[in-house]
């Protein structure tokens, strides 16, 4: 996250990621790639990648484009909340680097993407396409400076519900403040589309308890309303309400078959990209994973 270039931070995490699987055999040889199949014998040898055998040690198929080529939409939430942050960046920065870390796995697969930004608006919103010059223009877009103002997560879904006629993926990162239930049935919309849904919470690791230690004023960042905090008393009801909107979203996402994962901002990046790979051959068995040392409960 030191790394000013939000292009070199996403090539960072994505080289180091493959870097891994070839120092640990083990650790790859579970994960299935949606662009290549593992080699049985009898296969055209024409048909090896062989830059991936060089960073994974192991013989894959690439299929034919036709066969894998996906729409792929991320959909950032950039609303005020998301600015906050107890470390040295945001939950913000951190989304934009999740999502540039995503969009330049998927152009390397050779899938289509587009990025929808939103807040208490629909903010950006770019076509999902082929190429280095789409990964450039989805840099940009993602640098743009953020307004910041509330918090509506049912208004992009609806607009990609509408807008993607095709079966794809789409991945929603927001922190989530806000009400539960208006999820639930753009979600359910999405899947009944036959669209895979992946939803990434992104969490402050000041946010998993109530860090105020003296008697405020603390003042909502979305909406500007003022509410006196003695921290003695709201500590238990803060973690309790706080457990209970994550049974809520975790209880939608079961129910409508969408994968489910809390990053951490204080986490390293590939153990996301890691995990959300891995979901992309279980979602539809089971809707929620944790992320390793990603999730608190």
């Amino acid at each position: 996250m030191r790394i000013k270039s939000l292009k070199l931070r996403a090539k960072t995490v994505v080289e180091g990621f493959f870097s891994g699987l070839h120092r640990s055999p083990t650790h790859g040889s579970s994960i299935e790639f949606s662009e290549y199949r593992a080699y049985v014998p009898g296969d055209d040898l024409r048909n090896l990648d062989w830059k991936l055998y060089a960073r994974s040690d192991r013989y894959f198929i690439k299929k034919f484009e036709d066969e894998t080529n996906r729409r792929c939409y991320l959909v950032v939430d950039q609303s005020r909340s998301m600015g906050y942050g107890s470390i040295e960046y945001s939950k913000m920065e951190y989304a934009r680097t999740v999502a540039a870390t995503l969009a330049y796995f998927l152009t390397m697969q050779h899938d289509a993407v587009g990025v929808l930004t939103f807040d208490a608006e629909l903010g950006d919103f770019l076509p999902a396409k082929l190429g280095a010059k789409q990964f450039h223009q989805i840099l940009v877009e993602l640098s743009r400076p953020a307004l910041g103002k509330g918090t509506d997560i049912e208004a992009p879904l609806r607009q990609v519900t509408s807008l993607v006629p095709r079966r794809g993926l789409v991945i929603l990162m927001s922190d989530l403040l806000a009400p539960p239930g208006m999820l639930k049935t753009q979600l359910a919309a999405l899947r009944a589309r036959g669209h895979e849904v992946v939803l990434l919470r992104m969490i402050d690791p000041g946010e998993l308890e109530l860090g105020i230690k003296d008697p405020a004023m603390v003042t909502d960042v979305e909406t500007g309303q003022q509410i006196y905090v003695d921290p003695s008393a709201a500590k238990a009801n803060y973690a309790e309400r706080f457990e209970q909107h994550r049974r809520e979203i975790e209880s939608i996402c079961e129910s409508t078959g969408v994968g489910f994962y809390e990053l951490i901002t204080d986490k390293p990046l590939d153990l996301a990209l890691s995990s959300l790979i891995h979901a992309r051959n279980r979602l539809g068995k089971s809707g929620h994973r944790s992320i390793s040392e990603g999730v608190r409960r």
